[in-house]
């Protein structure tokens, strides 16, 4: 005679079998990549509470569907080993962070994007991954145009709650739901670059792939950004490259692969020489001449902890020392350093610049091998997303916080998923390696 299993036993075996679905794993990446994206606008509407109860449900989830589905996940190539390695040096600059609690806050934050990153990065493959996020970018566009329709054209007037200033009907950029016009613009391009992927994948039906690349077009030129524009222009030039690589045989690729390293490093010699007239040609020294100002007050600061940093903080406090020494700005209290390597070298000093810079190095250089070398078009998203994120991260430190870093860890472990080391233990598991 045979028994029917316990009552308990039913239940678990159903809740993993629900966890572990695709349907809920790709409902929890959409939600998850339209939370970070919302961070802004949730953190005005609903405060700072309801955004972590918010995340606090979403990594409860995560946590249990990575569980249901743990079985089917190669668990030697789990996390780069670079993002390892700075994750822990932020946690270990808890210990002489001038500012112990905040640092905590601030980490136990950032861990929490990491874990929904990874999360996203190990369960859905990349043309889901592209799909998510065209979704999601494609509605915080949408709502974005109308809200300032509504502000700038029908009621002409602002939405203090979001910083909607209602610019649409005047010369001045739009901000969107974001807050800023930089960040307006680089979730623009961003946004170019997926609808582009969906249309060339034809994941999504023609008439909406052309449509949304014109809404992001739209956004772009009106948010009036130039680091957006300037952005939009190398990952133009790298399209182009990648397009080229990829038609390039087998045996003569790595050959034109150093061909065009040195032409990036010349432009980039060029770039700097001719730095004053890039800048007046995009009309952004006023912005520039802000950052320099921040940049210069970081450095003498940053000087004292050379080499250890002060403590990881991600946003700054403006109540706490030394971010008080940056309350003379004027109107304009700084939320950042404006460059994300800035920020890495004032928070977690000469050691935590060098991870970081290995662990960019590492995941673009990961991501951009698989874009000259597999047939897909989508593995080209990855790289040319990390190349806005690792561009834009030199006058903004959105890389380091919520959207940004979601997006980053999503590329990053992507990218070592396909090409780490560690897949070839998985091949040879009796190696006794």
């Amino acid at each position: 005679m045979i028994h029917p299993p316990p009552r308990y036993r039913v239940v678990i075996d159903t809740s993993v079998a629900i966890l572990g679905s695709p349907r809920v794993s790709a409902a929890l990446s959409t939600a998850t990549i339209a939370t970070a994206l919302c961070t802004f606008a949730l953190r005005h509407t609903i405060g700072t509470a309801g955004l972590l109860a918010i995340l606090g449900c979403l990594v409860v989830l995560v946590a249990a569907s990575l569980a249901a589905q743990w079985g089917n996940i190669g668990w030697r190539a789990l996390v780069p080993i670079s993002l390892i390695a700075f994750t822990a040096w932020a946690w270990l600059t808890v210990f002489w962070s001038q500012y112990q609690w905040a640092s905590l806050a601030s980490l136990t934050y950032l861990l929490v994007f990491t874990v929904l990153g990874i999360y996203i990065a190990l369960v859905r493959d990349t043309i889901q991954i592209v799909r998510a996020f065209g979704d999601v970018m494609r509605f915080v566009l949408v709502t974005s145009m109308s809200l300032e329709i509504l502000t700038g054209l029908i009621f002409d007037t602002s939405l203090r709650a979001l910083s909607i200033a209602g610019n649409l009907g005047t010369v001045n950029p739009i901000q969107g739901i974001f807050g800023a016009r930089n960040q307006l613009g680089i979730i623009a391009v961003i946004a170019l670059i997926t609808f582009a992927t969906e249309l060339r994948t034809k994941s999504l039906q023609r008439g909406y792939a052309i449509g949304s690349i014109v809404l992001a077009a739209l956004v772009l030129v009106l948010s009036q950004s130039p680091l957006a524009f300037g952005t939009a222009l190398i990952v133009l030039a790298a399209s182009a490259a990648l397009y080229g690589l990829r038609r390039v045989p087998s045996g003569r690729r790595r050959y034109w692969q150093f061909v065009l390293i040195g032409f990036v490093a010349a432009v980039a010699v060029v770039s700097w020489l001719s730095r004053t007239a890039i800048v007046a040609s995009f009309d952004a020294s006023g912005d520039l001449s802000y950052r320099l100002r921040v940049w210069r007050q970081l450095w003498s600061l940053g000087e004292v902890h050379r080499l250890e940093g002060w403590g990881w903080i991600g946003p700054w406090k403006a109540d706490l020392a030394p971010f008080t020494a940056f309350g003379n700005f004027g109107a304009r209290v700084p939320g950042s350093a404006h460059n994300a390597y800035l920020d890495v070298w004032f928070q977690l000093g000469l050691v935590g610049f060098l991870i970081f810079i290995g662990l960019l190095g590492l995941a673009f250089m990961r991501s951009w091998l698989l874009a000259s070398r597999r047939r897909s078009v989508v593995f080209a998203w990855p790289a040319l997303v990390l190349l806005v994120l690792i561009v834009s991260a030199t006058a903004e430190s959105s890389l380091l916080i919520e959207f940004g870093w979601l997006t980053f860890v999503v590329c990053c472990v992507k990218a070592a998923r396909e090409l780490s080391w560690r897949n070839a233990l998985d091949a040879h598991p009796s190696s006794g390696i």
